[in-house]
């Protein structure tokens, strides 16, 4: 059966760029738009430093591209839809034909 692709996200990888300073720091770049199928896995909640922090994570569908291409999602890089951000963990070919990936993935909120 073939995924429902019917979410837009924006994929984002890390980049360091200079502080002004001689240092350096992060942000997040976007590499391209993809469909996505996101579906929601297992869910906890963690206390910690005053705060109570939500963890869900995610099963998300991509369509399949070829090993080096930038819009092919990989460990460490995240998705992006609006406020709502999943980081990404792992990142596997679904079926045998490698039409599509799926890339778990997992989103904290503050609860």
């Amino acid at each position: 059966m073939s995924p429902r692709l019917n979410r837009e996200l924006a994929l984002e990888a890390r980049e360091r760029v200079t502080d002004g300073a001689g240092g350096f720091g992060e942000s997040w770049a976007e590499l391209g738009r993809l469909w996505a199928e996101v579906t929601a896995r297992t869910g906890r909640r963690r206390e910690g430093e005053g705060l109570a922090l939500a963890q869900v994570r995610y099963r998300i569908t991509v369509r399949a591209a070829p090993v080096g291409a930038p819009s092919r999602p990989r460990p460490g890089q995240r998705f992006r839809e609006g406020a709502r951000v999943w980081r990404i963990e792992a990142v596997a070919e679904r079926g045998s034909a490698g039409r599509y990936l799926t890339c778990y993935a997992t989103e904290e909120t503050l609860a």
